[in-house]
């Protein structure tokens, strides 16, 4: 008997209960749904992920402000301000594979329209703020050394602040109060969404460094080139953590510390963040279509309790086709291929069902999906896997009846 010759046996075998036949695959069909659902979600999850990492720079050093000790008390990092203007020169000149440097300034503030006002961060910078962080801006320009220079009151605003102050019109040219200084907005910064920790980066107004240590901020004379942080880019093609170590070693020298103590400042290596986050997100996506799976191997269960109820109903028929010639391995390809037949139809179906329940999710939970090919094919050979591994012990059992036994069976 040919796997063809099989196939049609099997495919009407199944067609006589029909209703046993689709409550048998719906276990199938759950599992593959599930395992499809739940692994769009986490790539979703994954690929959101990676855009709020690539949106702060995954590519990017953040050297911070050190801590100070009080009567024996630690103060908290950024307690004082270690770093200066000069550390940031120092790092974009003698450390290799630095791109930019950018020295800032972080405050917060009222800022007011006409009748509106908004409070948000205020951030003091200098032109390589603009590179270091990828951040163009979309309308007007930014503002260049000469600002700085000046101390200038010109302002650019992040995509938040702009759109609670002044909605759809045009920010450009207009004069806003911050902190009851008047400031002339010169452009507004492109979009970068929120941060993975939920913070929004667009809601800020970037001014020039020395206008907000002298006219916002405020900084003492005795630390007047100091700053809160530097943002230091590191170019594609060079090694990150490399140039992590030499601007540590460069900030050490600077700092005259000694071997013995610790640093004064700290660096965060945003690639090692995007890295740990990236790896969780997978340890989830693995999780979630782990535990969908489990649902395929209780489909297994239920074809093979439907396999062996089919060989005790058809004992007399098996017993007749080998009475007129049929082959043990007949017998066993004929109740493996109606095994995997369940299977397969019930994968077929669950791959419908969870590419429909991936897009719905988005429009119900508001979560992000993303459906993944290899998903789909895995789920579909797993289902397909699950039919022969639950469903050759029944065949086996059938191929082995005793014609003479099977033909007396009541």
């Amino acid at each position: 008997m040919n796997a063809l010759a099989s196939a049609r046996i099997a495919v009407r075998a199944l067609r006589v209960n029909k209703l046993r036949s689709i409550l048998t695959m719906l276990g199938i069909i759950i599992g593959v749904a599930a395992v499809i659902a739940m692994v769009s979600v986490g790539s979703g999850a994954q690929a959101r992920i990676a855009e709020q990492i690539q949106s702060l720079g995954s590519n990017m050093l953040v050297v911070l402000s050190g801590s100070i000790n009080q009567g024996g008390v630690r103060m908290g990092s950024g307690s004082q301000l270690t770093i200066t203007e000069e550390d940031a020169w120092a790092i974009q000149r003698e450390v290799a594979g630095v791109h930019a440097a950018a020295p800032a300034m972080r405050g917060g503030g009222q800022v007011v329209w006409g009748n509106l006002n908004w409070s948000t961060t205020i951030q003091g910078a200098t032109p390589e703020f603009f590179e270091a962080r990828d951040w163009p801006v979309v309308v007007g320009q930014p503002f260049g050394q000469e600002a700085v220079d000046g101390a200038t009151k010109v302002a650019l605003l992040g995509q938040t602040v702009a759109r609670n102050l002044f909605a759809d019109q045009d920010a450009v040219g207009q004069v806003i109060r911050i902190k009851k200084v008047p400031f002339t907005v010169v452009g507004v910064l492109d979009k970068k969404g929120q941060t993975t920790w939920g913070q929004d980066q667009d809601d800020l107004i970037v001014v020039p460094l020395t206008t907000a240590k002298r006219k916002l901020l405020g900084v003492s004379q005795a630390n007047a080139r100091s700053v809160n942080s530097i943002s230091v880019r590191v170019r594609d093609d060079a090694d990150i953590k490399e140039a992590e170590i030499q601007t540590r070693e460069l900030l050490r020298q600077r700092h005259r510390l000694q071997p013995y103590q610790d640093d004064d400042f700290s660096i965060r290596n945003l690639a090692e963040i995007a890295e740990a986050q990236e790896a969780s997100s997978r340890v989830m996506t693995i999780l979630l279509a782990a535990v969908a799976s489990v649902s395929l191997f209780v489909g297994g269960i239920g074809i093979m309790n439907i396999m062996l109820v089919s060989v005790t109903e058809r004992t007399r028929e098996i017993g007749l086709r080998m009475a007129v010639g049929a082959r043990g391995r007949d017998i066993l390809a004929q109740f493996l291929v109606e095994a995997v037949t369940l299977s397969m139809i019930g994968g077929v179906i669950g791959v419908v069902v969870g590419i429909i329940v991936s897009y719905a999710i988005p429009n119900f939970a508001g979560w992000r999906t993303l459906i993944s090919a290899e998903a789909i094919v895995v789920a579909f050979a797993f289902a397909a896997v699950v039919g022969i591994f639950f469903g050759f012990y029944p065949a086996r059992k059938a191929a082995q009846l005793n014609p003479i036994e099977a033909l007396r069976y009541e």
